[in-house]
């Protein structure tokens, strides 16, 4: 079945299909018995037999010769028309290079649940009304005799067909549409289903665009590639900038992709779009929807219905035919990364796509990653800045308070609490940041010192005291709570720390007459949560704000006067060289959200270590200095950006074959390419997180002065490595890594 060197062979047509397995090439079948050549279209998707599986494939050639002297014919084709254009299909083959991952799998990662698992596309088709030659041909007042006649004809005449779904939204029912179809003007055809509208969202006109916002914007040109980085401060209207683009682009008949990191931002940014362009269709794409939620807004917007896409990191992969721009908010966050299966970046993979499409891609974020800035800086991509807040709101103060060798209550400093006292007394709201959720993150024994680990992974179990279990936060392992020490018996029992859920319970104690809202993963699981969760702080009730650092992302909550960081320390000495860049991105979101209003905002950041020079840069000179202090540091130590870096990565439940495995890589990669001060080898390693689900895991670490060079190695890597039979190892490649755990 692989296409394999050898002896060549003529068949009259054969399928070259990308089989979702973890093997590097392309697939050769014989067609469908009953289909002939001109039935076989690049991007549909087949039925075929793998071993002793059958499985979902994408047509992504049609050659004549095979080097293989038997085929096995697919079995069924699925699509008649193709799921994946021309520009698609070499995206997500560029994409399968560079990461060095099994093309098959990438495009079993590019299609919804439902796809993937083959069912068709025409499932979900619905009826469309379009005009007809002689309906294009009409002045919009053709009609003005039959009101909602003339209405329908207005909007195919400046909107284009619309399908039914979205006709009896806008109350012009099955006799008006039947009307125009018996006077010949329009006529139903079978299509994709359109997104629905968004219910309950109030048509909003676009404010007042201030100097800095109007530079930005005529910065990027539409029409031509572009990469620009958007650094702009928390509350400066980089929205704002984002929905202008967006109606340049749909002005021009194009269509705009929004890529969000977190599920919990988007149906925020999907009400403040609906609202802003009414008339359009929008698409989500994201893991919270259901599978045919997911197909039909996938199908929406590869079939160019959907004008607007909003979506997380696989939304890349969505075909756009009629794409216009591209925009990645929060472009440092980390969720942009894909940390399994192929591990590739979102965001990078943005400026390849644009490139490929010729439109702009606009990076945007408060705290820059230091891979964008650094191509800012270099000149690689424009730098746009906003450096002020939008309206009348003006930047936090921030202070820090000490807490080594002071009276804590749960975490929280004497002066803390004062603070929070007085906001809420002021009928304002509060944020309190604790990057911990559960109820604390350790239990021990005063009497003998056990700690309750997690029996799968290098790890502590978090106590759950809501839902009286023990979880780990890595495996998901589960235990009910314990009550008595499991090697002494003691009953002398202690939760160590603090999390949001212990936090909570004492906040509500200490401030009885305000409510106090946790949101962390455990209370925004089901669907709209956290839109629920934090209605009460939208409608600008004094209350207190608790959460993870999902309260850090893209929030505009412009009573929130206060914001109360913990526990500041945890990314100034951590054995991950990123570890500094994480903690300032997320301080710096996280006071972000004090102060978007009128109102004056206050920040307190709680350490131990307040005259640490990394945190006195943050606070005193702000993110922009603080991240430039950190890339010379890294062009001082060959750290990426300014190195290549790959991470092999190895896991396996017997520790000593994973280790032997990366030992055997470096031995072969180094008898390609020495050490040198082109390129350098560290390891094998052990992960950060050593053991999780009961493997150990383990890296070898690859840096590289020239990309091409790294990549050349890696290729040369991915073929000896797929020659391991060890079944029980797993391996990949792990290119442009941002985790060391």
């Amino acid at each position: 079945m692989g296409a394999e060197t050898g002896q060549i062979r003529e068949h009259p047509v054969i399928l070259r299909l990308a089989v979702p397995v973890p093997l590097r090439r392309l697939f050769d079948y014989l067609p469908p018995a009953g289909l002939t050549a001109a039935d076989l279209q690049p991007g549909q998707r087949y039925w075929v037999p793998f071993g002793n599986r059958t499985l979902v494939a994408v047509l992504v050639d049609v050659v004549r010769e095979s080097p293989l002297a038997e085929l096995k014919p697919a079995l069924e084709r699925i699509d008649r028309e193709p799921l994946f254009d021309l520009r698609s299909r070499q995206f997500l083959q560029w994409a399968a290079d560079y990461y060095q991952a099994p093309v098959g799998e990438l495009y079993a990662a590019a299609l919804p649940v439902a796809l993937r698992k083959g069912k068709p596309a025409d499932h979900w088709a619905e009826q469309w009304l379009e005009l007809t030659t002689e309906g294009k041909g009409l002045p919009e007042t053709a009609l003005a005799r039959a009101k909602k006649q003339q209405e329908l004809l207005q909007l195919l005449l400046r909107s284009g067909r619309q399908s039914r779904t979205t006709l009896n939204a806008r109350g012009l029912n099955n006799s008006v549409c039947k009307a125009l179809v018996e006077r010949g003007l329009a006529r139903w055809v079978a299509g994709p289903t359109a997104p629905p509208p968004m219910e309950d969202v109030a048509p909003r006109p676009a404010p007042e665009l201030n100097d800095e916002q109007r530079q930005v914007i005529d910065a990027v040109a539409l029409g031509d590639f572009s990469a620009a980085l958007l650094e702009g401060t928390t509350g400066s209207g980089k929205t704002e900038v984002y929905l202008r683009l967006m109606a340049r682009a749909l002005g021009e008949g194009h269509q705009a992709l929004l890529l969000v990191p977190e599920i919990g931002l988007t149906p925020q940014t999907l009400r403040r779009i609906a609202a802003r362009f009414p008339d359009h269709r929008i698409a989500a794409l994201h893991s919270g929807l259901a599978d045919g939620e997911r197909a039909r807004a996938w199908l929406s917007a590869a079939s160019g219905v959907a004008d607007i896409v909003i979506g997380t990191r696989s939304a890349i992969f969505t075909p756009l035919p009629r794409l216009g721009v591209i925009l990645v908010d929060e472009e440092h966050d980390g969720s942009f990364k894909q940390q399994d299966g192929v591990r590739y970046s979102a965001r990078d993979l943005s400026v390849v796509l644009a490139r490929n499409a010729g439109v702009p891609v606009l990076l945007g974020s408060a705290t820059p990653s230091l891979e964008s800035l650094h191509n800012a800086l270099s000149g690689r991509y424009q730098h746009l800045r906003l450096r002020h807040r939008a309206g009348n709101a003006r930047p936090p103060q921030i202070s820090l308070v000490p807490t080594l060798h002071q009276p804590l209550q749960e975490g929280f400093a004497p002066q803390s609490l004062r603070h929070i006292r007085d906001t809420l007394a002021r009928g304002e709201q509060a944020l309190v940041f604790i990057n911990r959720r559960g109820y604390a993150p350790a239990l021990t024994c005063d009497d003998c010192g056990w700690l309750a680990d997690c029996p799968h992974c290098s790890s502590k179990l978090t106590l759950h005291r809501r839902q009286r279990h023990l979880r780990c936060h890595h495996c998901d392992y589960r235990q009910p709570e314990v009550h008595s020490c499991p090697q002494c018996h003691s009953r002398n029992i202690n939760a160590l720390g603090t999390g949001t859920e212990r936090s909570e319970d004492f906040l509500t104690h200490t401030f009885s007459d305000f409510p106090v809202i946790r949101v962390d993963r455990d209370t925004t699981s089901s669907k709209q949560a956290l839109d629920r969760l934090l209605e009460p702080a939208r409608n600008g009730e004094p209350c207190l704000l608790l959460g993870t650092q999902m309260l850090a992302k893209g929030h505009h909550l412009p009573k929130v006067t206060l914001v109360v960081i913990q526990d500041a320390d945890g990314g100034l000495f951590s054995a991950d060289f990123r570890a500094p860049e994480r903690m300032g991105q997320l301080l710096e979101q996280v006071a972000g959200r004090a102060g978007r209003g009128d109102l004056p905002g206050h920040v307190l950041v709680q350490s131990r270590y307040p005259e640490h020079p990394l945190l006195q840069l943050l606070l005193n000179k702000g993110y922009g200095s603080f991240a430039r202090q950190l890339l010379e540091e890294r062009e001082l130590t060959g750290l990426p950006p300014f190195r290549a870096m790959a991470l092999v990565r190895a896991e396996c439940e017997e520790p000593r074959w994973a280790e032997e495995f990366l030992n055997n890589a470096r031995n072969y990669l180094q008898a390609l390419a020495p050490p040198s001060p082109q390129l350098q080898y560290l390891g094998p390693v052990p992960a950060l997180l050593e053991r999780k689900s009961g493997r150990f895991r383990f890296y070898l670490q690859i840096t590289a002065e020239k990309r091409g060079l790294l990549q050349g190695l890696l290729a040369r890597f991915t073929q000896w490595a797929e020659s391991n039979k060890n079944r029980r190892l797993r391996w990949a490649v792990d290119m442009d890594a941002q985790e060391l755990s």
